[in-house]
């Protein structure tokens, strides 16, 4: 980012509104943008040479690219970055699109879970690209374990809440399972719940592992170490991801190519493989963040743009966050304003139903 500033910096007006005015043209169409196009709009009354000129300038700095022979130009993703850093000019939220989010509350439902979804699909809707929802995970204290072997290498875990909440989590048990010692396992763990928390109990189970090793066979101790590594380790990544829209960034007029790459990214964040680095990338900072293109790994395959906000309880934890994506040409100026303030109340929501 320091490197795109300092060539913004230097850059001397005529050549900066050229820039701005090829990346807003690309952003609002999707098309190259051509030197006889901004004679007609640029505040400076130059000829098309001139401003040929300038492009090439622009194109020899990485920042525009020309996609055709003789065709116009579009902004490469460092272009890209540097507008969205230095350029961008960002608008207050439309209030149509704070009607449509805050429509979402209408549901007297105190099921966090369903007023994610809603709030996603909102989201979704109002931006016309595809919404990503990272709900916190559920702390309240846990009433109840049970195991449920179903196949040699696939395992079910019920976590029954006091709360009345349950969930049902699939995991990979360690080799040589039973289902004397998964039975055994559940029964070591309800004896210790006592009213602890998922997190609470990763401490007390170490200790009680150790207490307790000639107590419980090795299986099953090995049950109760890969449970814990799946529900309680430090930047646990089996929090909810709740995606909607996808047929918005199906739906686009791509070539098959990038549609193969787009499918791939979606297979990718249902099967939950990078859903803590998602929270990682929101956690980095706080407010909205822009990611483009392959700056970050998720998304580097579909050359898809994220904007993502982190959303906080009331102890001003952040505890999920809230994105969209889209093309690299997404509107970031309308789509940054709405990110926000759908992370703010959903933050808010959170906090009133004492979610931790």
């Amino acid at each position: 980012m320091t490197d795109s500033a300092s060539i913004l910096e230097e850059m001397n007006d005529r050549s900066r509104e050229v820039f701005r005015r090829v990346v807003e043209g690309y952003l609002a169409s999707g098309d190259p943008v051509g030197s006889r196009t901004l004679t007609r709009t640029l505040s400076e009354k130059v000829s098309a040479a001139t401003i040929r000129n300038v492009m090439q300038d622009l194109e020899y700095l990485g920042l525009l690219d020309s996609p055709h022979v003789s065709a116009g130009r579009v902004p490469t993703q460092l272009g890209l970055r540097m507008f969205v850093d230095g350029l961008l000019e960002v608008s207050d939220l439309d209030a149509g699109d704070r009607e449509k989010i805050d429509a979402t509350l209408g549901s007297n439902s105190n099921d966090v879970g369903d007023m994610l979804d809603r709030i996603g699909s909102a989201l979704s809707g109002v931006t016309h690209g595809a919404s990503l929802v990272l709900a916190p995970k559920h702390e309240a204290p846990i009433k109840h374990i049970e195991f449920v072997s179903l196949s040699a290498d696939r395992a079910l875990v019920v976590l029954v809440f006091a709360d009345g909440h349950v969930e049902n989590r699939l995991f990979t048990p360690p080799p040589g399972q039973t289902p004397s010692s998964m039975r055994e396992a559940a029964n070591f763990l309800n004896a210790i719940l006592e009213g602890r928390t998922l997190s609470d109990l990763r401490t007390v189970i170490r200790e009680e592992i150790a207490k307790r090793r000639r107590e419980i066979d090795t299986l099953a101790q090995d049950l109760v170490d890969s449970g814990i590594a799946l529900w309680a380790e430090d930047g646990d990544n089996h929090e909810r991801l709740i995606v909607r829209g996808r047929s918005n960034l199906l739906g686009d007029e791509r070539g098959e190519e990038d549609l193969d790459l787009i499918r791939n990214l979606f297979d990718d964040l249902e099967r939950k493989r990078d859903i803590a680095d998602f929270l990682e990338l929101a956690e980095q900072g706080e407010g909205v963040r822009i990611f483009i293109g392959s700056e970050n790994k998720l998304f580097s395959l579909s050359g898809s743009s994220l904007v993502v906000s982190p959303y906080m309880n009331a102890d001003r934890k952040i505890v999920g966050a809230v994105g969209v994506i889209g093309p690299k040409r997404l509107n970031y100026g309308r789509i940054v304003p709405i990110v926000d303030y759908t992370a703010q109340l959903v933050g808010k929501l959170i906090s009133d139903r004492g979610q931790r």
